[in-house]
């Protein structure tokens, strides 16, 4: 049923697309990084490709299982920061991730094997002279005075192990040299502190065999149970060599291992909290401090652990170690019960502190991965392609616009008003999107938005159709623009909920740039019927009011109109000659 003319109020529909319009383009120009540009993918803008080549403690290749759980690991980090338009596939033994921009940390924290383990602190010191980071790099004055605190906890000082701790097994944790080992005599199963371990990687072999003789080495050296080469080790450790033990230490054994900054060294007992028990980690700034943490949540389990260990060693340290380095060794002031949080502590800036709780949050990645040189992908290709395509789209545009002022007339002006309206409404939207949920655009989003656009000038020939369908019936261009709205918005609406739903599917099914494409798909889509509710009925109904719009040769409906005005005299010239041909019949 064709709406009656009290019951439109073209005013309000255009006032509420307006309204829309305003507090899109307020946020884009007052809110935020107030830049009225979106941001864009890879091919476009260029971005950073890091090739992580996965490490196995032996020196075999991966298993296929890992490296696609390692795969859903980082995707799933990469939600996460937000760093949309990146890739993560899978090259052989080798992850390959592409983050757009030139920021190559973001790149490089993705892929962080992040295997986190709590351990008891048993010896802290200063590195040796040697070994010590260069202060350049790693000022003294760095390193917070309660992650580090050497007056509470001096070399050769233990975490007491007589306390009752049941995750602890003394046996192994436990550093203090054996007293009946008499001073210079060193048992016979001992390794000496001096001598290098006879899994040295040898001169000749795969790079794969060198990696696993390495790491073996590293093992023997810094997590030997032996008291006398942990002391050796925590003497000769050099913090700033590569860490061949990285993201591979037996957490059943003690480890010496150096600070992320390098300034301190440390001995500790065995884990006591696995990484995998945290269930949430955040990171905030503790304005009393004045400084970055990461909060942790852990399950029911290792919370309870936590809660024990605090009880029963408080004044001591607990060091939190990431791929095998220290990340903080906060002295413990008191118990923590059990189901509260706890925070990591240390040389955090905001993004580094996001970085790490985002890393601990989504887990620990099964493999453990051989850093890469991060390089440049340049954007050349890409720009290339978008102006071909743009190019193309605007041709296109031109050719839909020139047809709807040949065949529609005025009504043409119409068209090309609600494109023009509809682009810049996708314009913002995406600008903001490219802010809040960091959507980046490339070439698959903007064949989507092309697709898209096209599909609203599509609802706007149905809806000409139908009026020019009224106007063949005899009806008025006045009386057939109601009518022809309403048979028209069941087909539009309906063509729309189709195309959504294929955009849907598409985007929950699809991987990579497929997304994007039908990202912009849906969301021109869902503009569509905005644009033609808002904007193009509610036009065309004010210029069915007006007699200039309302006259055949401007409205382009004069063709239609004549075969209405044929189809009626047709019809008279009829209607006699059937009344005299049935005449004699009556008279009959």
């Amino acid at each position: 049923m064709a709406p009656s003319s009290g019951s439109v109020h073209p005013g309000r529909y255009l006032a509420v697309f307006a309204v829309l319009m305003a507090a899109v383009y307020a946020l884009v120009f007052f809110t935020g990084d107030k830049s009225p540009s979106p941001k864009l993918g890879i091919d476009l803008q260029g971005g950073t490709r890091v090739t992580l080549t996965a490490r196995t403690p032996d020196g075999s290749a991966p298993s296929q299982d890992s490296l696609k759980q390692a795969q859903q690991i980082i995707e799933t980090r990469v939600n996460g920061l937000g760093v949309s338009g990146s890739e993560v596939v899978i090259d052989g033994d080798n992850l390959v991730i592409t983050v757009p921009g030139d920021d190559s940390s973001q790149a490089r924290s993705l892929g962080q094997t992040a295997r986190l383990f709590i351990r008891p602190v048993v010896t802290a010191a200063q590195p040796s002279a040697g070994a010590q980071a260069p202060a350049t790099e790693a000022p003294a004055t760095e390193a917070p005075a309660t992650d580090v605190p050497t007056t509470e906890a001096p070399a050769g000082d233990a975490v007491p192990q007589g306390r009752p701790f049941p995750a602890q097994d003394p046996s192994a944790v436990d550093p203090t040299p054996a007293p009946e080992a008499p001073a210079g005599e060193t048992p016979a199963t001992e390794a000496p502190a001096t001598d290098a371990p006879t899994t040295e990687a040898p001169a000749t072999g795969t790079e794969s065999e060198q990696a696993a003789a390495q790491i073996a080495e590293a093992k023997a050296l810094r997590q030997s149970e032996d008291t006398q080469v942990q002391q050796a080790a925590l003497a000769t450790i050099d913090c700033n060599a590569p860490d061949p033990l990285q993201g591979n230490d037996d957490p059943a054994l003690p480890l010496v291992a150096c600070s992320t900054d390098g300034t301190a060294v440390y001995i500790l007992g065995p884990s006591i909290i696995d990484g995998q028990q945290i269930s949430d980690a955040t990171s905030g700034f503790n304005s009393q401090q004045s400084r970055h943490e990461v909060s942790l949540s852990f399950d029911s389990e290792g919370s309870n652990t936590w809660a024990q260990f605090t009880g029963a060693n408080i004044g001591s340290q607990a060091a939190f170690t990431l791929d095998s380095k220290v990340v903080s060794a906060p002295q413990i002031q008191g118990a923590t019960p059990a189901g509260s949080a706890t925070s990591i502590t240390g040389q955090f800036t905001a993004q580094s502190a996001s970085e790490l709780a985002n890393t601990l949050k989504y887990g620990s990645l099964p493999l453990s991965f051989a850093s890469s040189e991060a390089e440049t992908v340049s954007a050349t290709l890409g720009l290339a392609s978008l102006e071909a395509g743009l190019i193309a789209g605007a041709i296109g545009l031109a050719l839909v616009l020139v047809y709807c002022l040949v065949y529609y007339r005025a009504l043409g002006l119409l068209t090309a008003l609600s494109l023009v309206l509809a682009g810049l409404m996708v314009y913002g939207i995406l600008v903001l999107l490219g802010r809040w949920i960091n959507f980046t655009l490339d070439l698959a989003g903007i064949a989507g938005l092309i697709i898209g656009i096209g599909m609203t000038a599509d609802s706007f020939v149905v809806f000409f159709e139908r009026i020019k369908d009224e106007i063949r019936e005899g009806r008025s261009f006045r009386s057939a623009v109601p009518r022809g709205w309403a048979r028209a918005r069941k087909t539009i609406l309906s063509g729309n909920a189709v195309s959504f739903i294929a955009a849907a599917v598409l985007y929950v099914l699809a991987v990579g740039q497929v997304r994007g494409f039908a990202f912009t798909l849906g969301l021109t889509t869902i503009l569509d019927v905005i644009v033609v509710v808002l904007v193009t009925w509610p036009l065309v109904y004010l210029a069915s009011k007006s007699k200039f719009w309302s006259k055949p040769g401007v409205n382009g409906l004069g063709a239609v109109a004549e075969i209405a005005q044929e189809r009626k005299r047709a019809a008279a010239r009829s209607k006699p000659n059937t009344v005299a041909s049935a005449a004699p019949t009556k008279g009959a």
